[in-house]
């Protein structure tokens, strides 16, 4: 048996998705990171129309980059949508930090060790 057939016979093992795997392009990477920084609650526990509107822009980004994905039709369209996603997310998120901030009111931050 060559080392080849011995690759192919194990990915056949794991499963056919393991087979298909694509890589994750460097621009899906960056918006992963970026959707870890979604912001799960209201600034200070404020609901107010910044908070809506913050929340509203996001949903509107993920169903834009669904929609992107499913009309890309090479990889170039896709590594455009994944970019497009991640800038938009980071885009809401400061902007909605700016305007609570403006507001008076921060996100908490916690130190750890010296600083």
């Amino acid at each position: 048996m060559t080392r080849h057939t011995m690759l192919l016979a194990a990915a056949l093992v794991a499963g056919p998705t393991a087979a298909m795997a694509l890589p994750v392009m460097y621009e899906q990477q960056l918006a992963h990171q970026e959707e870890a920084r979604i912001i799960q609650s209201p600034i200070a526990g404020v609901q107010n129309s910044r908070w809506f509107d913050y929340r509203t822009n996001i949903n509107e980004t993920r169903k834009e980059l669904a929609s992107d994905l499913r009309h890309a039709s090479d990889t170039e369209d896709r590594r455009d949508a994944w970019d497009e996603y991640g800038t938009e997310l980071r885009h809401e998120r400061v902007t909605y930090v700016k305007a609570m901030a403006k507001k008076g009111y921060r996100i908490p931050r916690v130190y750890v060790g010296d600083y």
